[in-house]
Order: structure tokens, then C-alpha cells, then sequence
């Protein structure tokens, strides 16, 4: 069996949430946390390959609520579909920053750990992965 991962992102202007399937499709993994920078496109290109990555399921932010957010993930998903040639689908994103956080309140012991928002980032991806994994 060829071993292919899907991967969700939670794309933030400062930060951009990642998280993993397992080979199986599933389970979702919260994986890392990138800072949104110009090196984006390396450590994201690194990623993909070395995970075997064949496809992204990308967080919607609500278009009513942020335009402007909106339209920088539909830009982002069009450089990633044009840069690594993979199917990246958007995923309502709605709710998954609380959800995280919920998450991260249950298993997580020390407040001071919780306050790291790269993990809420990586957990919500997380999160989006595992309700797209689910309706397959």
C-alpha cells in the first residue's frame, strides 16, 4: 500500500495551523504550527513531500463575518493548488478555534500551556481534517 496522507490547514495571517491524517484516512493529528512568513512555501513544499501529502482540505472562514480573511484563503488556496499541483478542497471552518480551545482545556493540564496559540492553530486544522475524514 502506497502511504498518502491528506492534510488540513487552518490558515491565519500570523500563523497557519497543520495537521495530518493518518495513511489510513482515519484519524486527523494536530501536527505543527508555521509562522506565516516568507519562508511559507519551503517549509510548506518540505512538508508535502516528506509526508506524501495528496491533498489539502483547507479551513472557510464565515465570508460575513471576515471578507477580507476570506478572500486571502481563496488566494492561498489557489497558490497551493498552482504550486504543488494537489486537489484542495475549503472546509467550513466555523466554530474550530472554540472547539480547539475545548479540546485543549480537556487535555492539556497547565493554563500556561494552554495559552500557546499555535496550539489552538493545530488543533483546529486538526479539527477541520477530522470532519472532512469523516464524511468521506
Amino acid at each position: 500500500m502506497i502511504e498518502q496522507r491528506v492534510m488540513g490547514i487552518d490558515f491565519g495571517e500570523k500563523r497557519i495551523g497543520i495537521a495530518l491524517s493518518d495513511p489510513l484516512l482515519i484519524f486527523a493529528y494536530a501536527h505543527l504550527t508555521f509562522e506565516n512568513d516568507n519562508n511559507i512555501w519551503k517549509k510548506l513544499k518540505n512538508l508535502i513531500e516528506s509526508k506524501k501529502v495528496v491533498k489539502v482540505i483547507l479551513g472557510l472562514p464565515n465570508k460575513d463575518k471576515n471578507p477580507e480573511l476570506t478572500e486571502k484563503v481563496f488566494l492561498f488556496k489557489g497558490e497551493l493548488e498552482k504550486r504543488f499541483s494537489l486537489k484542495v478542497i475549503t472546509w467550513d471552518e466555523r466554530f474550530t478555534s472554540l472547539m480547539a480551545q475545548a479540546r485543549i482545556i480537556e487535555s492539556v493540564p497547565k493554563k500556561k500551556n494552554r495559552r500557546d496559540k499555535g496550539l489552538i492553530d493545530r488543533n483546529s486544522a486538526a479539527i477541520i481534517l477530522e470532519e472532512y475524514l469523516n464524511s468521506l
